[in-house]
Parts: structure tokens; C-alpha cells; sequence
């Protein structure tokens, strides 16, 4: 039996990402941090605008994390950590907590996930488009 390797979120696609994110958002006239992960969880790019409010930069790192962990956008997992919500009892003692508002995306590549974007700074709806707009750019 063979396997085929699939290969892994690099430095390049995670500039795309980022660029595309800010580029999105400053279409849209919002300031933003984005963030990409490896399938590992590791930090691959960052980027806070000046003008971003400082908690946008650990928003979008805990988004990007969240969509990591769970394979997820985030903006699905909203309605599972409400009371009866299928996560509502999730445990929160991982490396870093969970931020369940819209705006991570896993970034998958041959139906494989190699890492996750965050985006933090606009509305969650908006945080949202930006990162599914990077995420179709890296297609």
C-alpha cells in the first residue's frame, strides 16, 4: 500500500494568507492581526497592525488555534459550547483556550489539515470573510 505525502502549510502559503487576509480587510476599511498555524500548532506568521487594537493580536492567535484543535471553522462552533451544545462541557486545560467567535478557518490541502488562519479585529462576520477569503486564495 502507498501513501502519498501531502505537503505542509510553508512560510510562502502562510504570507499568501496573511497578505490576502489584510488586503480583504483594508478593502473593507477594518484593521486586523492574522495569524497562521502549522498542523502542528506553530506559530508560521503574524501580523498586527499598528492601528489594531492590542487584544486582536492573541484573538486571532486563540481563532487560528481553535480551527487547528477542532478541525473547524470557528464560526460553526458558537451554537456547540452553548448549554447543550456538544462542547459545552469541553475541557479548557489544553496549551491555550479555545475562543469559539467566528473568524478561524483549518486550512486543509488534499482533504488533509496542514494548519489554521485566525483573523481578529472586525466583527466576527467580517474576521470571518477575511479568513475564508485567504483560505480560497491559497486554493
Amino acid at each position: 500500500m502507498s501513501t502519498t505525502a501531502v505537503a505542509p502549510l510553508t512560510t510562502e502559503d502562510a504570507e499568501l494568507l496573511v497578505a490576502t487576509a489584510r488586503r480583504a480587510a483594508e478593502d473593507a476599511g477594518v484593521t486586523v492581526s492574522v495569524t497562521v498555524l502549522d498542523a502542528g500548532g506553530h506559530l508560521l506568521a503574524f501580523r498586527r497592525d499598528d492601528r489594531a487594537v492590542l487584544i486582536s493580536g492573541e484573538t486571532s492567535t486563540r481563532k487560528a488555534y481553535t480551527a487547528l484543535q477542532l478541525n473547524a471553522p470557528t464560526a460553526d462552533l458558537v451554537d456547540a459550547v452553548q448549554p447543550g451544545g456538544l462542547f459545552h462541557t469541553l475541557p479548557t486545560a489544553l496549551d491555550r483556550p479555545l475562543l469559539f467567535i467566528a473568524g478561524g478557518i483549518p486550512v486543509h490541502r488534499q482533504g488533509r489539515l496542514i494548519g489554521a488562519i485566525g483573523v481578529g479585529g472586525g466583527a466576527p462576520e467580517q474576521d470571518h470573510g477575511f479568513a475564508t477569503a485567504a483560505v480560497q486564495a491559497l486554493a
